[in-house]
């Protein structure tokens, strides 16, 4: 409930902002150049407003992504719980034999202790990027753009994965031999969703996404490996849990993080780099057909 009393406040700002153009304090229409100078040339002591954001962003490109990703979202997650759980006879072929040789490893791993656990960081990352743009005075003057890119991050960051774990069914390794889960358990709906790691790249989007943030508003900061390492070990932690509770295969998990990571750093540098100004990506779906559409502007 908390999540999603968050989600909602961060959608209701990311709007406001992003409706806002005409507001210079929030919005820098600047060239990222001298965005950069601005903060690197701005006297001590100066108000907060003057540090310039090294994003630009507009109503216009940003809102239809953001608003197509929940809704690709809210349509992934009702194939998701719209999918079949499996039948008694097809456990028989949930043999540790029968998968590829790099997903064997923790084939049949119940863990519900290690489920609990994986909550603690997976809540934590969502944290990061709200406590970076409040406590940091730099991002705190343009927390309404940091709060639109956030959530344009994390909304198709939510539609690959659920359009992916809705499409696809995928038995968790809790499900095969040797387990120690209930039969309702491994046959469960739920338990046919293991690719690929959902809370892995969630995590990862949100915590690299708060790394690359802190990187382009402090271009020089000496604790950027910091920075970058933490965002590194919190999906990794999460990815290490949810593997000993048996809820995703060393594969689902890779590409979770991969996924997750990208997304994070993609959507802030988009909106930073001059070259790629003119490309826009936007969730797309059709007849037989589920995926990113990526637009370059000549």
């Amino acid at each position: 409930m908390m999540v999603r009393l968050i989600f909602c406040l961060f959608t209701v700002v990311s709007f406001q902002f992003l409706s806002a153009q005409d507001s210079v304090a929030i919005v820098s229409n600047r060239p990222v150049a001298t965005a950069y100078a601005g903060i690197a040339n701005a006297p001590a002591g100066a108000d907060d407003a003057n540090f310039a954001s090294p994003y630009k962003t507009s109503f216009r490109k940003d809102a239809p992504i953001i608003i197509a990703g929940l809704g690709l979202t809210y349509l992934g997650y009702n194939l998701i719980i719209n999918k079949k759980g499996l039948a008694a006879q097809e456990l028989v072929n949930k043999k540790k034999a029968n998968l590829p040789f790099f997903d064997r490893g923790n084939a049949g791993y119940y863990s519900e202790s290690a489920n609990k656990a994986s909550y603690i960081p997976f809540f934590v990352s969502f944290t990061s990027p709200i406590l970076m743009a409040v406590f940091d005075k730099h991002q705190r003057a343009h927390f309404g753009q940091v709060s639109a890119l956030f959530l344009e991050a994390m909304a198709i960051s939510g539609a690959a994965y659920t359009l992916t774990a809705g499409s696809i069914s995928r038995s968790r390794p809790l499900v095969y031999e040797g387990t120690t889960a209930s039969f309702d358990t491994r046959t469960s709906n739920n338990s046919q969703r293991s690719f690929f790691a959902g809370h892995v790249s969630a995590t990862a989007t949100a915590s690299f996404f708060a790394a690359q943030v802190y990187s382009d508003f402090h271009p020089d900061s000496k604790a950027k490996p910091f920075v970058w390492a933490t965002a590194a070990a919190i999906p990794a932690l999460v990815g290490y849990y949810r593997y000993q509770a048996g809820q995703h295969f060393l594969s689902d998990i890779l590409i979770g993080y991969g996924v997750g990571a990208t997304v994070g750093i993609l959507v802030p540098k988009l909106h930073r780099t001059e070259f790629l100004r003119n490309l826009s990506i936007s969730p797309q779906v059709g007849d037989g057909y589920k995926g990113l559409a990526f637009v370059y502007k000549l």
